[in-house]
């Protein structure tokens, strides 16, 4: 079995690391250049970078931070927000960035998914998809969350998969923030229909929620924030206990 991987999120806005609930109430969590590289030396697997205010403002993801945080870790990082185009892409991964996650844009425009692909290959394309359950169906959101469709999640994911994606990011928007544990319901649905990875986001409040992804929720990796930028759980501390509890991870 493929080792679980652990993945610290630093959503960025205006250059600096935030952290909120359900998508809002924003709060400082630091320098994101400074905490990527105690990440990297904790033992984290892989970093991920959102400009949350990019979608959002039309801003593309700055790249200068991307070639900052390159010259400091040794993970492979991934980095999303904004991202529209293969000159995006381009750009980041020029700079540094080992793979890109695209949300709203592949939305919008699902071919983006195969163009990426066909320049980049699939190992450097995650698609994030943001969702929540409105009326007991897992319906995808748009712009950082605000933008309701009527796209199903585990459709999109579907296609999201056959056009090319190596990995799908999803963040149940009602666990986001909670601490209260993964939506791991709707992840063993989407791990046992596709075939590509799936990274379970939002929820993460102690160290069980993290063992109960990978088995529960069948996840191939378990990405969190605030237990991370507050020091609430060691990522060190974090993969020793999963290791004895017979979860396959790198320590």
């Amino acid at each position: 079995m493929l080792a679980k991987r652990i993945i610290p999120c630093l959503d960025i806005k205006d250059g600096r690391t935030v952290k909120g609930v359900n998508f809002v109430d924003l709060r400082d969590a630091g320098d994101p250049v400074e905490l990527a590289e105690i990440y990297s030396k904790e033992g984290a697997d892989e970093l991920v970078f959102l400009d949350i205010s990019a979608t959002e403002q039309k801003r593309k993801t700055l790249a200068e931070l991307v070639f900052r945080v390159a010259q400091k870790v040794s993970i492979p990082f991934t980095v999303g927000g904004g991202i529209s185009s293969v000159e995006d892409v381009d750009m980041l991964l020029q700079n540094g960035a080992d793979k890109v996650s695209i949300n709203s844009s592949a939305v919008k425009n699902p071919q983006l998914i195969n163009d990426l692909v066909a320049k980049f290959g699939s190992q450097c394309i995650v698609v994030a998809i943001d969702a929540k359950q409105i009326n007991g169906e897992w319906k995808v959101h748009l712009v950082g969350g605000k933008v309701p469709t009527e796209l199903d999640l585990f459709e999109w994911a579907k296609e999201v998969e056959d056009r090319g994606a190596g990995e799908i990011l999803f963040t149940s928007m009602d666990h986001d923030g909670t601490k209260n544990g993964f939506a791991n319901k709707a992840l063993a649905h989407l791990s046992t229909t596709l075939n590509i990875p799936i990274i379970a986001s939002g929820g993460a409040g102690n160290m069980q929620h993290f063992e109960d992804t990978f088995t529960k929720g069948r996840a191939d990796a378990a990405l969190a924030a605030s237990v991370f930028h507050f020091k609430e759980i060691p990522i060190t501390t974090l993969k020793r206990k999963l290791q004895a509890n017979g979860i396959p991870v790198r320590i």
